[in-house]
């Protein structure tokens, strides 16, 4: 396993001149995208008669993944609509490119599902809500990441079996508070969006006082339920990583193999010298800490690697290449687990276009830092020629920093709906650091009709998914596919 030079990055853009509309020219062009786009034409999808297969899809990307992984993705794709979703990142993006959009772009998540947001930790050390996956960053139409949201938060619901009603509700709730938050950043100024977050502790105290206030016992739990996701998520650090993953081996420090879902790089490859594949993967991390600011470089080569191993993680990732590196600090108590996931093209890049970037694994890490209010400081990039003589681009970050997430197995109506809420504000804050948010809040404007043609898209969309869900289930029926259940 050897490195490739990472010294090619972006392509270097063209040199232009800059031009600054007024905030009056910029809510003009929201206007008139509104007169081509009618903001009630989103609730529109039909699928078309040269629609391609679904599972043809799924297979076209089992091609580039580790063969022996694929069954297991398929395997956790086929537990629910829900899940099946969280792997049909490439079909959904087929089926937006046949819908209206504006002509207003952003850098999109293009995965953004419920369960790609969540808890973290920001450098400073405070509990953070935001977007946590960007595999298929790119810059692309707004509408095509809450389209992808509100449909994930219907299919939710119907896999809790709430009523059509309350997944409405919820739905609508994505429209109208990701309408209602661009307003408030269109109307703010251009550093106030850039430092703009979400205060989780504000969050939860703002159940609190809903609870009390109205004697809502609805809201009680949801704050309950709240805070102790967020006081699970402190306890989710490398240290407690290296507790439930390592042991002790002849006095060293050593992954914990869990065949097929964790696999040691040794056990990998038998026929490679252990000690010699670790010397390669030293040559990696020196590739990867150039892409990082000066002081963080510093702080990496302060840990030393010290084991390796391929961990499958996911739905929608399974079979890419992910591993986990194990680093020691000053002594067995200072652990630093990172976590190398392969990128490569965006299911976007054939609807949109190409990204500038050469790397994938820095069109990723860039899309991260365009949209996240703070990111991992260990957040970085490399390329990789792999023992099979292919190289492939990765990406880097802490394994576990304070990480948690809403849990949609239990959830009450309202849960999921003030939870879809949340994910819209991140999304509308995501978009408005790198789009034009004064046209977008413009062509949204102050009424309710993107709402309810967002959740009408949502449900028409959620029906779509059960379709293809159940070709995925008729596909393992019928052989044509192999699943792995239970892992």
């Amino acid at each position: 396993m050897t490195t490739t030079p990472t010294t090619s990055h972006a392509k270097p853009p063209s040199a232009k001149k800059l031009v600054h509309p007024t905030p009056k020219e910029r809510s003009l062009l929201g206007k008139e995208a509104r007169t081509r786009v009618p903001r009630a034409s989103h609730a529109a999808f039909e699928p078309s008669s040269s629609r391609p297969d679904p599972v043809s899809l799924l297979e076209r990307q089992a091609v580039s993944r580790v063969p022996e992984l694929v069954p297991i993705r398929y395997g956790r794709m086929l537990v629910s609509p829900f899940t099946f979703y969280r792997g049909a990142a490439l079909i959904m993006a087929s089926d937006l490119a046949t819908t209206p959009t504006s002509g207003l772009t952003t850098q999109i998540c293009g995965d953004a599902h419920l369960s790609n947001f969540g808890l973290f930790a920001s450098p400073e050390r405070s509990i953070m809500f935001d977007v946590n996956d960007f595999d298929e960053t790119l810059p692309g139409p707004w509408e095509w990441d809450l389209k992808r949201l509100a449909a994930s938060v219907v299919i939710a619901g119907r896999d809790q079996n709430f009523s059509k009603k309350d997944c409405a509700i919820a739905a609508k709730e994505v429209g109208a508070t990701y309408r209602q938050e661009m307003r408030r950043l269109a109307e703010s100024r251009n550093l106030d969006v850039w430092y703009s977050h979400i205060d989780v502790e504000g969050v939860i105290a703002g159940l609190t006082a809903q609870a009390t206030k109205q004697g809502s016992k609805s809201a009680a739990r949801m704050a309950t339920k709240a805070s102790s996701i967020v006081a699970k998520s402190r306890t989710k650090d490398s240290l407690q990583a290296q507790d439930k993953l390592t042991e002790v081996v002849g006095g060293r420090r050593r992954i914990i193999s869990d065949p097929p879902l964790i696999v040691p790089l040794a056990e990998l490859s038998a026929e490679h010298e252990p000690d010699a594949l670790l010397e390669s993967l030293h040559q990696l991390v020196r590739s990867y800490r150039r892409t990082l600011q000066t002081d963080r470089r510093q702080l990496v080569e302060e840990f030393e690697l010290i084991d390796v191993a391929r961990k499958v993680v996911g739905v929608g990732s399974v079979g890419t290449r992910a591993w986990i590196l194990l680093f020691q600090g000053r002594d067995g108590n200072d652990p630093l687990f990172l976590q190398a996931k392969e990128a490569d093209a965006s299911v976007l890049e054939e609807f949109v276009g190409r990204s500038k970037y050469t790397s994938h694994g820095e069109r990723v890490v860039a899309g991260q830092h365009l949209m996240q209010a703070a990111s991992d400081i260990f957040l970085g990039w490399q390329r990789v020629e792999g023992l099979d003589g292919i190289t492939r681009d990765f990406y880097l970050r802490q394994l576990r920093d304070w990480k948690g997430s809403f849990e949609i197995e239990g959830a009450i109506p309202k849960g999921l709906t003030a939870y879809a809420g949340l994910c819209a504000q991140a999304l509308a804050r995501a978009h408005a650091r790198s789009g034009d948010r004064i046209a977008i809040a413009s062509y949204l404007g102050n009424s309710t009709t993107f709402d309810d043609a967002l959740a009408e898209f949502a449900e028409t969309y959620a029906d779509q998914n059960e379709k293809d869900y159940a070709e995925l289930k008729k596909a393992a029926a019928d052989g044509r596919i192999r699943a792995e259940t239970g892992l």
